[in-house]
């Protein structure tokens, strides 16, 4: 279908006020900007009855914080942000898990994990497995189930989830009930065919995945290890039940689509929801992309449907 007409004067209202690519600012600045999208787009702050922070004790103590759409014991999401590993944040994400909160009807906590290039991969690895595994441990104080506990995020943060769900299998758990993937990073190849047709133009660009990879991953190395290219994963049985979004017009749509394939031969149940006409990182668009609002209750079905 191609860029989606709404999309395209978004991004041209972001590049107007600043045309810089990320790759041109500096970390401090990176960070300053947060996100492209013009703050009139972005998710409507929704009410959430109770949303409070919390501190997890990992290798570090890692802030988070806990929504909880309604009373009683809740599913569990355990959300991690996007921002290529070195700017975002659980205040960034605020918006964007209300939303999800009330669409799943799970409580999420979303995690403020490490970031690059201060704490290089797999700093970000090790944080969220620790944050799953206490997350597990201390359900009940959360006011959550710990046998209906997944992991999510997007982007970079949906490569978070993924590994996560990969080292609880390795490792024996935290039980994991679900995973989801939100236009996730799953490999460090530049060359698939979609960050080639999406390289400029749609957002997120080819050059800003490069600059986010040197950071996190300074060791070319060390890149195609699975946790931090979990499509490099050598088998993927026994991984809990999947929901993966993808973008027609992101240039991660082929590897976010690869990981969902590889997922269904290795016997894992995935529910692949795919967005013509999107771009990277869409949904937080929902105020102004139709698209994004249904996205929103695409997932939140899901995830009710797979952790009732």
């Amino acid at each position: 279908m191609g860029l989606d007409p709404q999309i395209a004067r978004l991004l041209a209202d972001a590049a107007a006020k600043d045309p810089r690519g990320i790759e041109q600012l500096t970390v401090a600045e990176a960070r300053v900007r947060g996100g492209s999208a013009p703050v009139d787009a972005m998710v409507p702050l929704e009410d959430v009855p109770v949303v409070r922070d919390v501190v997890i004790d990992g290798a570090v103590p890692i802030p988070a914080r806990i929504y909880r759409p309604s009373a009683g014991i809740l599913p569990l999401l355990v959300y991690f942000h996007g921002g290529g590993w070195v700017v975002g944040s659980v205040a960034l994400s605020d918006n964007f898990c209300r939303a999800l909160a009330n669409a799943s009807g799970c409580a999420v906590l979303s995690v403020d994990y490490r970031l690059a290039p201060e704490h290089p991969y797999p700093a970000a690895a090790d944080d969220a497995f620790a944050a799953t595994r206490w997350a597990a441990e201390n359900a009940r104080e959360l006011g959550a189930d710990a046998t209906r506990l997944a992991v999510g995020g997007s982007s970079a943060g949906g490569n978070l989830a993924a590994v996560v769900a990969q080292m609880a299998r390795e490792r024996g758990g935290p039980a994991i009930a679900m995973q989801w993937l939100h236009v996730p990073v799953t490999d460090h190849d530049f060359a698939r065919p979609s960050y080639i047709a999406n390289a400029t133009g749609m957002g997120l660009t080819r050059a800003a995945m490069q600059w986010f990879w040197g950071h996190y991953a300074p060791d070319v190395a060390r890149r195609g290890e699975p946790r931090a290219s979990p499509l490099r994963a050598k088998d993927l049985r026994g991984g809990p039940p999947a929901i993966v979004v993808t973008a027609e017009c992101d240039p991660l749509h082929d590897e976010g689509a690869s990981y969902a394939q590889r997922l269904r031969d290795a016997g894992v149940p995935v529910t692949h929801l795919e967005y013509a006409g999107m771009v990277h990182g869409f949904m937080s668009w929902a105020s102004a992309i139709p698209a994004a609002a249904r996205a929103f209750k695409d997932v939140g079905t899901a995830l009710q449907r797979g952790l009732a």
